[in-house]
């Protein structure tokens, strides 16, 4: 594996150490502290102003129109319709079932890319990423079952719609790459989300009562916007540079082993032969859908 491969999977790998913790993390804040909206605007502000500072420090990167509006496309689908609806549909349903349904992402990124930018759905890859789903699926249910009742119905239909979501977005993202820094692109998606989530937030950001939240809350908070929004999505977009969205969503699985191995690391759980089938299910999977994950889509293979 060639270095600068190398580091696109680390860069992803930690994208998804991140992203597995998120889950118990943002439901700690919800909805006792703050609207999962309010959440969003702090994601989306804090991380635009972090975006814009830091680049600051480097030679600014000239952006062509069409670029931009891709870039306002993006924005669309991996900040204002991915964050909104997942924080809402995590409000609203357990963590299991939210962690069920974001391990389909690899799907649809799978046939996303196959239409949309022509990155050939082969057979190691279509069996790497089945591999991958059972692995975790297993991982994910063994400490809890998915909860179908109508309670969860309207949470669980959200984090759907915010997996899809967020598998255009990859998609959307990957030709971009290949012409400006991932810094750049973030900084310009992560502005033109602000444009959609502000108005759709201002009445649960200005009901927000922040003086009453404590301080271990805040630490939680600061977790989300520095992480899970900046940390994440930088990373993840810097894996886009030289790996395909199938490569990089396909990461996803190795959440649940992830929170697995914390778990019993933290000695709330002990290592059996099942959880490691799992795991072997996992690994395999990511190592088929890397044997043919190498894709160089032109950027002009996405017409916005």
């Amino acid at each position: 594996m060639k270095p600068t491969h190398l580091k696109a999977h680390l860069a992803v790998l930690g994208a998804n150490v991140i992203f597995g913790l998120n889950f118990v993390i943002a439901k700690s804040i919800m909805p006792l502290w703050l609207e999962p909206r309010a959440i969003i605007v702090l994601r989306v502000v804090g991380a635009s102003a972090i975006f814009w500072l830091v680049d600051a420090f480097f030679v600014q990167e000239k952006v062509a129109k069409v670029d931009l509006r891709r870039m306002f496309f993006a924005a669309i689908f991996g900040v204002a319709l991915n964050q909104i609806l997942f924080f809402e549909g995590l409000n609203l349903t357990t963590p299991i079932n939210a962690s069920i349904i974001m391990v389909g992402t690899p799907i649809f990124v799978l046939l996303m890319a196959h239409f949309l930018i022509h990155d050939k759905i082969s057979w190691p890859k279509a069996i790497g990423i089945s591999l991958g789903f059972a692995g975790a699926a297993y991982l994910i249910l063994r400490n809890g079952h998915i909860n179908l009742s109508s309670e969860t119905t309207i949470g669980n239909i959200l984090v759907f719609v915010n997996a899809v979501s967020y598998a255009l977005f990859l998609v959307l993202v990957k030709p971009l790459m290949a012409f400006y820094r991932p810094l750049t692109v973030m900084k310009w998606v992560f502005t033109f989300g602000m444009i959609f989530v502000i108005p759709v937030s201002l009445k649960q950001i200005s009901e927000a009562n922040f003086s009453v939240i404590p301080f271990h809350i805040w630490l939680s908070i600061g977790y989300v916007v520095l992480f899970t929004t900046v940390i994440a999505y930088f990373l993840n977009n810097y894996s886009l540079r030289k790996v395909s969205p199938s490569v990089t969503s396909s990461y996803i699985y190795l959440q649940p082993m992830i929170a697995t191995l914390v778990a019993v690391y933290s000695g709330k759980d002990i290592l059996n032969l099942t959880e490691i089938i799992a795991s072997s299910f996992i690994f395999a999977g990511v190592y088929f859908v890397n044997k043919t994950g190498k894709s160089k889509p032109k950027s002009d293979s996405i017409n916005l």
